[in-house]
């Protein structure tokens, strides 16, 4: 697909300022993605708006019969009673929710091997999330986070390294309607990727302040900060919010290709290495190492009580979403709620 390409473009036209031509161009890319994602949601999730999270909702819905795994604290006694079959009563989300999401956007994601940039899938993931949000008449805002200003390669003086500066937090206030949610996405495409740790736990927490009532929290990031960072805010805003966790990741995140000698960068701190990818014992253990932290961040988000929805750089992120919002509102018509 073009537009992820087009979305990091910063290309001028002729007699066009920079700045000028990467907002254009932004916000076509924006369009056009808008229009991706209506077409493909809505043409496979037809039906009653039931919320983009499974939960119990506090509008009274219609009563249908008891099935093994439903809740028994939503029986509906009066309808039992006069048909003698069991009855269950299911609740419909409110529609007058609040989204939040909170977008990692340090230097880690400025990466990717597959058919797109990380970075590129956050937009589209923060794009289909806002999309589901407001087509059932809610409101969306955003913090984004980047990272430092001055990389960590800076010296001082006596010629010791300067640590970075603590990663940009940038709030977008919560608004209604297509064409804020339009602005809200363009902020965040707009937003630059500087060199330098971004701290995805301050990310986070500034979704618990100032303290909300009960809405969706959406946190997209590839997680790849230790889980201590992030996984207490995770929980704390779990207390009061429905909270969908979106990871990114690229192919070469999970294994090396045999390519022979690999320079590799680390683009947070900066640090160069070069693996001799020949080895096939190095492979092993690079491919051990990285599906042991994916596991220990499954593990926290799922300590953190956060619905998982993983995303990656070579797949159709789109049909990933659409199938997991299908399998969110399936397990709450089964009465299920993870």
């Amino acid at each position: 697909m073009a537009w992820a390409a087009a979305v990091t473009s910063t290309t001028p036209r002729p007699g066009q300022p920079d700045h000028a031509a990467g907002t254009n161009r932004t916000g076509a890319v924006l369009s056009r993605l808008q229009l991706l994602v209506t077409r493909k949601l809505d043409g496979l999730l037809q039906g009653d708006y039931a919320g983009l999270l499974p939960g119990p909702g506090s509008e009274a819905g219609e009563s249908r019969e008891y099935r093994p795994g439903d809740d028994v604290r939503r029986m509906d006694w009066p309808v039992t009673a006069r048909t003698t079959t069991p009855h269950v009563r299911r609740t419909v989300a409110d529609r007058e929710l609040e989204t939040w999401l909170a977008v990692d956007l340090s230097a880690s994601l400025d990466f990717g091997t597959g058919r797109w940039l990380k970075r590129d899938v956050v937009i589209a993931a923060a794009a289909a999330i806002t999309h589901l949000t407001v087509r059932g008449g809610n409101r969306i805002g955003a913090v984004v986070g980047s990272g430092a200003d001055l990389p960590v390669s800076r010296r001082s003086r006596r010629g010791a390294a300067v640590p970075a500066e603590p990663g940009r937090l940038v709030r977008l206030p919560a608004r209604s309607g297509r064409k804020e949610a339009q602005g809200m996405l363009r902020a965040i495409a707009g937003t630059e990727i500087r060199p330098g740790r971004g701290d995805l736990g301050a990310l986070v927490d500034m979704l618990n302040r100032p303290p909300r009532r009960r809405g969706v929290a959406v946190v997209i990031s590839d997680f790849l900060a230790p889980p201590d960072q992030w996984a207490r805010p995770l929980r704390k805003l779990r207390v009061r919010q429905d909270l969908l966790a979106i990871e990114v990741v690229d192919p070469r995140e999970l294994e090396l290709p045999d390519v022979g000698v690999l320079p590799v960068v680390d683009p947070e701190t900066g640090e160069l290495h070069e693996v001799q990818t020949a080895d096939p014992s190095l492979r092993h253990r690079y491919a051990a190492a990285a599906a042991a932290q994916r596991a220990e961040i499954s593990a926290a988000l799922r300590a953190a009580g956060a619905a998982h929805l993983r995303l990656r750089t070579d797949r159709d992120w789109l049909l990933d979403v659409v199938r997991f919002v299908a399998g969110q509102r399936h397990a709450r018509t089964r009465g299920t709620t993870r």
